[in-house]
């Protein structure tokens, strides 16, 4: 925290999106290469990806699967950055660190229930047989 984050000296416009995008590549970088959560989920996204293109489902139905999916990266990612700070904290154990990692595992949990709903329904709809005739 050496380092003056007075807002008068910190990058502006291009340059502070260029920047923001360096650390953004840089945290992706790092999640594939540290997380295997991430690289299963990526397997995942670039499958669902191939699926939605054979299926030829309607454009809306076929960004809210593929959407899903990467919601579910989305929130692995921040549960990974959750753990590497609790571990980063201290190795040893405490009720907190444990919730928060726990917290984070439900929230990932979560998303994939919503992930296996989103696909079921709209697969359900377009090739199911129909509930009421």
């Amino acid at each position: 925290m050496g380092a003056n984050t007075s807002p008068s000296e910190k990058p502006r416009g291009l340059i502070r999106i260029i920047k923001a995008t360096g650390y953004s590549w840089a945290g992706l970088k790092a999640a594939y290469h540290h997380e295997a959560a991430i690289r299963q989920e990526v397997v995942l996204l670039a499958t669902a990806l191939a699926v939605l293109l054979w299926l030829q489902l309607p454009v809306m139905e076929s960004l809210m699967m593929f959407g899903v999916i990467v919601l579910v990266i989305i929130v692995e990612l921040l549960n990974s950055a959750i753990e590497a700070v609790v571990d980063r904290v201290g190795e040893e154990r405490h009720e907190l660190s444990g919730r928060a990692k726990d917290i984070g595992s439900a929230a990932v949990f979560v998303s994939l229930l919503l992930a296996g709903v989103v696909w079921l329904t709209i697969l359900w709809h377009n090739f199911g047989v129909p509930l009421i005739q």
